[in-house]
C-alpha cells in the first residue's frame, strides 16, 4: 500500500477515534445537564454535540486528503481553503439552528403555558419552523458567497417565492394575526358566550385560523378570525355574566294603570325571592310605556344572574303574571277583528 494512502487512512481513523471520545464526553455532559435546574446547559450540549462530532470527522478527512497528496489533479479544488471554510460555516449553521430552535421550543412553550388558549402554542410552533429555515437559508447563502457563487438569482427567487406565498396565503396570514389579536386583546376566551354577526353561542375553540362557537341549538359554527377582528363582537360573559332582560306586558284599556304597576311589581319581587334566576341588584323597574292601538303597554326591566337562562327568566315572570292577572281580574288583550255588514 502506498505510504501516503496509509497515512491518510490513519489520519481519518484518528479523526473517528477523536469523534468517538467527543461522543462519550457529550453523553456525560448530557447526563450532568439533566441534574441541573437551568435548561441552558441542556440546550448548549444538544446544539454542539452532534455537529462537533461530524465536524471532527469532516476535518480529519480534509486533512488526510490535503496532507498526503492522494487526490487526483482534476479534484484539487476540493483541497482549497474555501472548502474548509464552507465546512466551518456548515457546522456553525447547524449549531446555530439547533441552538435557536431549542431556545424557542423550551422557553417559548414555557411562556405559552402561562396563557389561556392554544394560540400562543401555535405561534411558538410556527417560530420553531421559521428559525430553522431562516438560519439554514442564511448559512447556505454564506457558503455560496465563500465559494464565489453569485447568490443574486437565489435572493431574487426567494423574494419572488415569498411574495407569491404572501399573496396566496394572505387570508391565512390575516386569520393567524387575527387569532393573535383575539388572544392578546382578550376580546373573549374559551367558554364565553358571544354574538358575532348573526351567530350567538359559546366559544369552544380559538384557533390560529378560525374561532368555533356552539350555538344555542347545538350547532358548531366556524368563523374566520379576520371576520371577528374586523367586526363587532358582543361578549355576554364579560365583565359580569349578569344581564338585563326586557319583558313587555300588555293589558286591556280600562285597566287601572297604578294598580297594574303594583301587581307587576309584586309578581317580579316574588320571582326574585322564590327562584334562583334573578339578581336583586340592580333593582327591577316597571314602566307604563305607551297607549297602544288596542292595549296599554308596560315593560319590565329585570336583572338575571346569568346570561344563559333567558327562557327560565321569562317563564318565571310570565307564569306569575298570568296567574296574578287572572286572580285580580286584569284582562290581557288579544287581537280582535270587528266586521260590520250593511244591509
Amino acid at each position: 500500500m502506498d505510504d501516503n494512502l496509509f497515512f491518510a487512512i490513519l489520519t481519518i481513523v484518528a479523526g473517528l477515534i477523536v469523534a468517538g471520545i467527543a461522543r462519550i464526553i457529550v453523553r456525560w455532559l448530557e447526563k450532568y445537564a439533566e441534574t441541573t435546574e437551568t435548561k441552558w446547559d441542556d440546550i448548549i450540549v444538544a446544539a454542539i454535540g452532534t455537529p462537533v462530532q461530524v465536524g471532527i470527522v469532516a476535518i480529519s478527512v480534509y486533512i488526510a486528503l490535503k496532507s498526503f497528496d492522494i487526490v487526483p489533479a482534476q479534484y484539487a479544488w476540493l483541497l482549497s481553503g474555501k472548502v474548509l471554510n464552507s465546512i466551518y460555516i456548515l457546522i456553525a449553521t447547524w449549531i446555530a439552528s439547533s441552538l435557536l430552535h431549542d431556545i424557542v421550543r423550551i422557553y417559548g412553550h414555557a411562556l405559552a403555558e402561562k396563557t389561556q388558549g392554544d394560540t400562543d402554542d401555535r405561534i411558538v410552533d410556527l417560530l420553531e419552523l421559521a428559525v430553522r429555515y431562516v438560519v439554514w437559508f442564511a448559512g447556505i447563502m454564506l457558503i455560496f458567497v465563500n465559494l464565489e457563487i453569485n447568490i443574486t438569482p437565489f435572493l431574487a427567487g426567494a423574494g419572488i417565492a415569498g411574495l407569491a406565498f404572501a399573496l396566496a396565503a394572505q387570508d391565512l396570514i390575516s386569520n393567524f394575526f387575527g387569532g393573535a389579536i383575539i388572544t392578546v386583546d382578550k376580546t373573549f376566551k374559551v367558554g364565553d358566550r358571544i354574538e358575532v354577526d348573526s351567530y350567538y353561542g359559546d366559544v369552544t375553540v380559538i384557533g390560529t385560523r378560525s374561532t368555533r362557537i356552539r350555538t344555542i341549538d347545538g350547532k358548531i359554527v366556524t368563523i374566520p378570525n379576520n371576520k371577528i377582528t374586523s367586526g363587532s363582537v358582543v361578549n355576554y360573559s364579560e365583565p359580569d355574566p349578569k344581564i338585563r332582560y326586557t319583558l313587555p306586558i300588555t293589558v286591556a284599556y280600562g285597566s287601572d294603570v297604578v294598580r297594574v304597576k303594583k301587581v307587576i311589581f309584586d309578581v317580579v319581587h316574588d320571582a326574585i325571592q322564590n327562584t334562583d334566576y334573578f339578581a336583586s341588584d340592580p333593582a327591577p323597574t316597571v314602566f307604563f310605556r305607551e297607549f297602544g292601538d288596542s292595549s296599554l303597554k308596560f315593560v319590565i326591566y329585570v336583572w338575571a344572574k346569568a346570561y344563559n337562562i333567558p327562557d327560565e327568566v321569562k317563564d318565571a315572570i310570565n307564569v306569575r303574571i298570568a296567574s296574578r292577572f287572572a286572580a285580580e281580574g286584569i284582562e290581557i288583550p288579544f287581537p280582535q277583528l270587528e266586521v260590520r255588514m250593511k244591509k
